[in-house]
């Protein structure tokens, strides 16, 4: 199973056994691997593992290994709250130093749009190493902190007063409901989920993409998407998709620990989940002010 998280796709935490339920016994006739990226050897997952248990046997479902340096679930929670805690910090010291008013809001939207472009670099760069780089997550987060704190602001400052704070609260309740769901096994992360979820995200963005050239070249709002009746139905569908993309990272971050993944994987779970909920705050925040816009 990939996560259509980039960060969680490119190392792939989790087996292809498509399902959620971490049935890791080998399959009849399969090796025992099982698609443990973290295991060696081509039939024992601990056939070679220097951190293996040493009544490890053949066939025995994968346990985590009892070694100091795997990624627990402390692991992931404390690097999440560092990199969202940096966004959180970087968005309030932005909405305060770059204030959104007539005398200086060209200035705090080059800013913003600058710090957009340089967190997207930094993203990229980072869905692409071969290891994590907390500095190089950290500085992404900080970026983008800059950019949600100038939108934010000129949200709450020329549309909705308030609806920040409803934002917020919205995108902790997704994230509280589909950890919930998940947890009970509700959600069922499997491959025919993935490949919905990637299909329905490439469509969504495609669309999003061809409205805002639409907007560029004709003016107005483009063909919509983004006002009225169908931005209040697209927002929905973006919120839904990012409660997709939260089960699909809870899964790989779940597989990672259960395979025992090195402690410094827990930055690209924090990377991931970050990524993930700044998506759900931009879309909830564009949902309620059109709701809002309309009263």
């Amino acid at each position: 199973m990939r996560s259509s998280n980039p960060v969680f796709s490119r190392r792939g935490f989790s087996r292809d056994n498509g399902h959620a339920g971490f049935n890791t016994a080998p399959q009849a006739g399969g090796p025992a691997v099982g698609g443990n990226p973290y295991a060696q050897g081509a039939g024992n997952p601990y056939a070679t593992n220097p951190y293996a248990p040493a009544d490890a046997q053949l066939g025995a479902p994968p346990q985590a290994p009892a070694r100091t340096n795997v990624m627990t679930m402390d692991d992931v929670v404390a690097r999440t709250a560092m990199t969202l805690g940096t966004v959180v910090l970087t968005a309030i010291l932005s909405w305060v130093l770059l204030p959104v008013d007539p005398a200086n809001i060209g200035k705090s939207y080059g800013i913003a749009i600058g710090a957009a472009l340089v967190a997207l670099v930094l993203g990229l760069v980072q869905s692409f190493k071969r290891k994590p780089s907390p500095a190089l997550i950290l500085a992404y987060a900080a970026f983008e902190g800059v950019f949600l704190g100038v939108i934010s602001s000129a949200v709450s400052t020329y549309i909705a007063d308030g609806v920040v704070a409803q934002a917020v609260l919205g995108t902790m309740a997704v994230f509280a409901g589909v950890l919930f769901a998940y947890k009970m096994r509700w959600i069922r992360v499997t491959r025919r989920f993935d490949g919905f979820v990637m299909a329905a995200a490439m469509g969504f963005l495609l669309l999003m993409a061809v409205n805002l050239l639409f907007a560029v070249f004709g003016g107005g709002d483009g063909l919509g998407f983004r006002s009225g009746g169908l931005g209040i139905l697209f927002g929905v569908i973006g919120i839904i998709l990012g409660a997709c993309f939260l089960a699909l990272d809870f899964k790989q971050v779940e597989d990672g620990i259960n395979y025992g993944a090195p402690r410094e994987e827990s930055w690209l779970a924090a990377f991931g989940l970050t990524m993930t909920l700044v998506w759900i705050y931009l879309e909830m925040l564009r949902l309620l002010s059109i709701l809002q816009g309309d009263d």
